[in-house]
């Protein structure tokens, strides 16, 4: 048994050359990780040559934008984007080019029959510059790290407002509104404009009363940026459905009623954090927004902003629109 013991020490020893040596992990640190708050300039022969709709703002204003990138396993940076339309759609790979200094990725359209979009940019002193390709057109950006809306004291509740009146003087009325009121309910008669409110808001409560025909559309966007969705969605539960916040979050469960009734959104929003009921159903229970939904006013994530309903995309009823917002 004594003279094994070599044999057994030597083959150990030609055993370990074998196993591969373990890989080193390459943390990235990069500046880059976190989210944006883009501005896209664009003028206005380039929105029309895209068939672009604005919404009634000027063109020197900048359409938003938003990108989040993220670490995927130890080095590559993926992440998401949000543009003028559509959902956040995923970015398989940011890569970077050290010569040059300057980082660069491409994504497939989403709903317009258009080449895929290409981004260049690069960051300096913790701001983005770069430009995208859409379509031929070259648009410049810029962007700023999204604020964190983080809330250090609970908020105080101030009065009721409600935005219903008979002669709807409590919104911006676009010069392609449909919008008008019929025995006390606000009505989108069919596709038309969309309403943007006058007052701003920060925090606040939003009790919403409404219905739709079959297979209509449409949304209530909280701060200008973040749509909340109204869609005959027929019992699907995804993130561009009927209770959701477009593109990001998904409710719960299914709690929309049948088209032609009468429905009810309560909705807290607090900082990022958003709470939503569906006809007394809790959907959405204080989740966080990651950021802008396509079709916002702007990406100014960290100032009060207004309501907008959308009326671009097909009929709606409102007959009660009631805010309360926070005084702290």
């Amino acid at each position: 048994m004594k003279k094994l013991k070599p044999i057994i020490l030597l083959i150990a020893i030609a055993l370990t050359a074998f196993v591969p040596a373990q890989a080193q992990r390459v943390e990235s640190d990069s500046p880059l990780i976190g989210k944006w708050d883009l501005t896209i300039n664009i003028t206005e022969a380039q929105i029309e040559s895209l068939g672009l709709f604005r919404h009634g703002l000027m063109a020197s204003d900048g359409f938003p934008g938003w990108l989040q990138v993220k670490l995927s396993g130890f080095s590559t940076l993926v992440g998401y984007y949000v543009g003028y339309e559509g959902s956040a759609r995923p970015i398989a790979e940011i890569k970077y080019n050290a010569d040059e200094d300057k980082y660069h990725f491409t994504i497939p359209p989403q709903w317009m029959d258009i080449d895929d979009l290409y981004f260049e940019f690069s960051l300096k002193d913790d701001k983005l510059s770069g430009y995208q390709m859409l379509d031929g057109n070259k648009l410049e950006w810029i962007g700023v790290r999204a604020p964190s809306l983080k809330r250090e004291e609970p908020p105080i509740w101030g009065n009721p407002i409600n935005l219903i009146t008979e002669n709807m003087d409590r919104w911006k009325i676009p010069a392609s509104n449909k919008f008008q009121m019929i025995d006390g309910v606000m009505v989108n008669t069919e596709s038309g404009g969309n309403l943007i409110s006058n007052q701003k808001f920060n925090d606040f409560k939003l009790h919403v009363e409404f219905r739709y025909p079959a297979g209509s559309n449409s949304g209530i966007y909280l701060r200008g940026r973040h749509e909340l969705q109204i869609e005959d969605s027929k019992g699907r539960t995804d993130i561009v459905s009927i209770g959701g916040i477009y593109g990001f979050i998904k409710p719960a469960v299914y709690a929309a009623k049948k088209p032609g009734e009468w429905q009810t959104y309560d909705v807290t929003l607090v900082g990022r954090h958003v709470t939503v009921f569906l006809n007394g159903t809790e959907i959405i229970s204080n989740r966080p927004i990651p950021g802008i939904t396509g079709g916002s006013l702007d990406s100014n994530e960290g100032e009060p902003g207004p309501f907008m309903i959308q009326g671009d995309h097909g009929p709606v009823e409102f007959r009660k629109f009631v805010v309360t917002p926070s005084v702290n």
